[in-house]
């Protein structure tokens, strides 16, 4: 994996370079709402120098939720939520990821994201090769104790990594390593269509996978609340 990192420097350095300065906090933005004491917020945008980032219009900041929904994802795409890790993006964090076993369905809990503190935080969505468990040693029934169980994702990564670069590491990925070093490197799926429904932000990657997303933050002044709507919020 150290030389996947190395063979990854020009790309780090494009997106390190290429990431917006954000302006500073106002949670209060444009395409918002009111409902059940939050103030519910879709903006959000794709970076033009880079058509596959989409990232908040205004920093996230200490206890936003961020609810990121995926509709469909193919099963070879990987849908991951990266922060800053250094003061010049050069290295990025893994905050969550899914694909398509794993995209929340009824469990909004799954696609809700806490915010714990200040960051530059950015979504993306990688194809990464189609395995089989079957190829490390998996038997067609799950039953069968006598094989190795690796699953048809992969389901770990390497935590730190340059921006928008998703490194899978575990069984399954030392079982696919020679396709997996070219796959690491290529560019993430670019977004062809981006919409807002009220306070929701609905982008389109290439291919059809389809992410929605919002930002919810506690309403400043409780009296602005729709009395009809208190409760949890909605995902």
């Amino acid at each position: 994996m150290k030389q996947l990192i190395a063979s990854g420097l020009l790309l780090a350095t494009f997106a390190a370079a290429a990431q917006t300065d954000l302006p500073a906090v106002k949670v209060t933005a444009p395409y918002s709402s009111i409902h059940a004491g939050y103030l519910i917020s879709g903006d959000f945008r794709v970076d033009p120098r880079m058509p596959s980032v989409v990232y908040p219009a205004q920093a996230l900041v200490k206890d936003d939720i961020l609810s990121i929904e995926p509709v469909h994802l193919q099963d070879n795409e990987y849908l991951v939520l990266q922060e800053c890790a250094s003061a010049d993006c050069h290295e990025a964090s893994i905050v969550r990821y899914w694909n398509s076993d794993h995209i929340g369905g009824d469990d909004t809990r799954r696609n809700r994201v806490w915010i714990t503190h200040e960051n530059k935080y950015f979504l993306w969505l990688k194809r990464l090769p189609e395995v089989s468990g079957q190829s490390c040693g998996q038997g067609w029934f799950k039953s069968d104790a006598t094989t190795t169980k690796c699953g048809s994702h992969f389901t770990t990564f390497q935590q730190i990594s340059p921006p928008l670069m998703l490194i899978p590491t575990g069984e399954l990925a030392a079982y696919h390593q020679d396709v997996l070093k070219q796959a690491v490197l290529t560019d993430p799926e670019p977004v062809i269509s981006q919409t807002h429904e009220g306070s929701t932000y609905v982008v389109t990657y290439e291919g059809g996978s389809t992410v929605r997303v919002r930002r919810m933050h506690a309403a400043q002044d409780g009296g602005q609340e729709d009395q009809a709507s208190k409760g949890s919020p909605k995902s």
